[in-house]
């Protein structure tokens, strides 16, 4: 198997996959940007490379929909950052976008690979 490259340009991510990709980083704990792009980073193997360009306008729109929530803290370098963390309204987002990836996901594979059975 070859090396996966990462992507090179933010418009290949499908419309929306970002959000939900912020959702799962912030599944299971509070955590600042730059912790949001190592999790997506190293949970795709450095397939995906989030840009701060990218990052904060999809926490912005998030919290506007209630999605997440956001307070100042300290990391473990003693800067202050901002927080984010899912609320109640995010998991059941989250539940929904991932039904909606694996349908859409399967979709693609029986179109990409027509004749082989899906998992």
């Amino acid at each position: 198997m070859g090396q996966r490259e990462p992507y090179k340009n933010r418009i290949e991510l499908l419309q929306g996959t970002l959000d939900m990709l912020i959702l799962q980083a912030l599944r299971s704990q509070p955590q600042h940007g730059y912790g949001i792009v190592q999790s997506l980073r190293a949970g795709s193997a450095d397939v995906l490379q989030v840009e701060t360009g990218s990052l904060y306008p999809a926490l912005h729109r998030l919290e506007q929909q209630g999605w997440i929530k956001s307070a100042w803290g300290i990391t473990e370098n003693n800067q202050k950052a901002k927080y984010y963390q899912l609320t109640t309204a995010g998991k059941k987002q989250l539940s929904k976008e991932h039904g909606r990836w694996n349908q859409l996901s399967a979709a693609i594979a029986n179109l990409m690979n027509p004749g082989e059975e899906q998992a």
